[in-house]
């Protein structure tokens, strides 16, 4: 049973940072991506970052290019978001999701497994 689990959210100031980490357990195959998403009140599901496990290619959206980094550490199964200098409107639950084949795509609809969330709040 394929399984994603999300750590690392809380509450943090303007300018701080965060690191979420997602631990994926139980695929038939290590060929697969993992996507963050994040989800604010009143708003759609948003695509924020995707890494293949495969190849290490990234994506990124616009708006957290430059401040958030997606990592991939293998022997522990787990994929990481560094988020620097957040701002409020980073406020939101984050998911991570998995995608199985080699893809980069932060379409939502698109993903297999989704993880539970973790609120990330950022006060200004």
């Amino acid at each position: 049973e394929v399984r994603l689990a999300e750590s690392g959210g809380g509450l943090v100031q303007a300018g701080g940072s965060l690191r979420l980490s997602c631990v994926a357990s139980g695929f038939p195959t290590d060929d697969y991506a993992i996507g963050w998403f994040r989800q604010a009140p009143g708003k759609e599901r948003e695509g924020v970052s995707c890494i293949s496990r495969s190849d290490g290619t990234t994506y990124y959206a616009d708006s957290v290019k430059d401040r958030f980094t997606i990592s991939s550490d293998s022997a522990k199964n787990t994929v990481y978001l560094q988020m620097n200098n957040l701002r409020p409107d980073d406020t939101a639950i984050y998911y991570c999701a998995a995608i199985l084949g080699s893809v980069r795509t932060v379409v939502a609809s698109l993903y297999d497994y989704w993880g539970q969330g973790a609120q990330v709040t950022v006060s200004s």
